[in-house]
């Protein structure tokens, strides 16, 4: 917050609104140069940006209580407000939520007892080049649909090789579903729900030869809908492990290039974590 007020008490004087003009900016600038244009050293420059890019996309859904998920194997949020200005005096959420929430991460230990746990992840390896490979044209046809080897090997004849430690994501365009009640998980009349996901040539492509520092998925889960009926997740076995990890859930992926920008997940750190929400951006 930036209102006078706050300036006031933090810095000891009035301050200006967020939505002072420009002009009052610069005129304070160029007042707070000395006589000869130098800045006088209490009044050192902003420092530069660490990250640089031309445009920051949100790949992250929004979620509440009424955000779909893979019952009955993730449990459903519930999000309460329980305390409010009138008669508390400020405001505050309840949030139970299931690690699996979400755009979120599964980390390397989701399959398996012991670390790595979400919260031992090297946080370097939570900002990677981001790499898209489209299937959506295929998915509108064929919901069971999975990415497959040679998707990866047809996306690298138009853009070259993977780069090692890179995130490797599938867009099937499923992100638009999310408006629709029951288009996301998408039951059948048996209840049976239809999505795509990695396809197991795929995932072994990607981890045993490319070096990836992990993969994810616009839909609910890394493996096709028809793995988790069978009880062979099998992507995510392939996948998760040795420092790596997944995303599922992820959202516009169409604001993004196949290659050439950086993603950035900024997780939830809580001890030992099998998974956990996510914020993820794509910076280019």
């Amino acid at each position: 917050m930036c209102s006078p007020q706050v300036m006031e008490l933090v810095h000891g004087e009035p301050g200006h609104s967020c939505t002072d003009h420009a002009a009052d900016a610069n005129a304070a600038s160029d007042a707070a140069q000395g006589h000869d244009g130098a800045r006088p050293a209490e009044r050192p420059e902003a420092p530069a940006p660490l990250i640089r890019g031309s445009r920051v996309s949100d790949l992250t859904h929004a979620f509440g209580n009424d955000f779909p998920v893979l019952e009955p194997i993730v449990l459903k949020p519930n999000i309460q407000h329980f305390a409010d200005i009138a008669s508390e005096g400020f405001n505050a959420n309840k949030l139970e939520i299931d690690e699996h929430t979400g755009t979120h991460v599964d980390g390397p230990a989701h399959l398996v007892d012991g670390p790595v746990y979400t919260d031992e992840i090297p946080v370097d390896r939570l900002i990677a080049p981001l790499v898209v490979i489209r299937i959506g044209d295929r998915a509108a046809k064929d919901p069971d649909t999975t990415l497959t080897a040679d998707d990866i090997l047809a996306w690298e004849s138009r853009h070259g090789r993977i780069p090692a430690g890179a995130l490797v994501v599938m867009d099937s365009n499923w992100c638009p579903r999310i408006d629709t009640p029951g288009a996301y998980i998408n039951r059948d009349s048996d209840g049976v729900p239809h999505f795509p996901g990695l396809g197991f040539d795929a995932a072994e492509l990607l981890v045993r030869e490319r070096a990836i520092v992990a993969a994810g998925t616009d839909t609910p889960s890394l493996d096709a809908s028809k793995n988790l009926q069978i009880d062979d997740p099998g992507a995510h076995r392939i996948v998760l492990g040795d420092l790596r990890y997944g995303v599922e859930n992820i959202a516009n992926l169409h604001t993004v290039p196949d290659i050439g920008a950086t993603a950035v997940i900024g997780m939830i750190r809580h001890r030992k974590g099998f998974a956990g929400p996510c914020r993820m951006f794509g910076i280019y």
